[in-house]
């Protein structure tokens, strides 16, 4: 099985270009949904992110409020370290349970969606690494437009993330995803293609 670590800034279309492996026959973990789950309502994450941040960032039914605890630590590169040392772990505990469930299944090609992968130096445990490069710019008008963030926020979350030329210098492969949907798929195609091809050298 190819391990290829997936990973782009904030707003640059990570999550299309995951889907549209899976469509055509990657299995994949994603960093993000598991960092959701593992500080889902009752869990033990939450209640170590609480410890830490006070209740103040909870919702009224007991889930985090994702944008209230953003704001915090974005605009904070302590109290993000701080979130980071509690979350991580946890999500590498669920990452690598989900890694052995793709073993086991047989699965050419597992994708592990990685936000932070250059930032943590996490390269090297990929047999390849696709990044998804979007331009500030781009960013900027998804997550003002798409996802509804103030200027100032958007921007926070962007800086708090490393160059996109440092992205792309520990790629693999790059997938350029500053224009419409059209313009991915033949790119995914591509680096699909080449993936696969990596499998049967391997398997030679």
């Amino acid at each position: 099985m190819l391990r290829v670590g997936l990973t782009g800034g904030i707003g640059s279309g990570k999550s299309a270009v995951s889907a549209l492996l899976v469509e055509r026959g990657a299995v994949l973990v994603d960093a993000d949904v598991n960092a959701r789950t593992v500080v889902a309502k009752g869990t033990p994450g939450l209640a170590a992110v609480v410890a830490v941040f006070g209740a103040g960032i909870l919702l009224p039914g007991g889930e985090l409020d994702r944008p209230k605890l953003g704001a915090i630590v974005f605009a904070d590169p302590g109290k993000l370290a701080r979130l980071n040392a509690i979350v991580h772990p946890l999500v590498g505990e669920e990452s690598a349970r989900q890694t052995a469930a793709a073993e086991a299944s047989g699965a050419p090609v597992l994708i592990h969606d990685v936000p932070l992968l250059v930032e943590n130096d996490l390269q090297g445990r990929y047999d390849a690494v696709v990044v998804v490069a979007a331009t500030p710019q781009t960013q900027l008008d998804r997550l003002t437009r798409l996802r509804g963030m103030s200027r100032a926020d958007a921007e926070a979350r962007i800086a708090a993330q490393a160059p996109l030329a440092d992205k792309i210098a520990a790629a693999t492969y790059v997938i350029h995803n500053d224009g419409p949907l059209a313009e991915l798929v033949p790119q995914v195609d591509r680096v699909w293609r080449a993936l696969l091809t990596s499998v049967e050298g391997r398997e030679g």
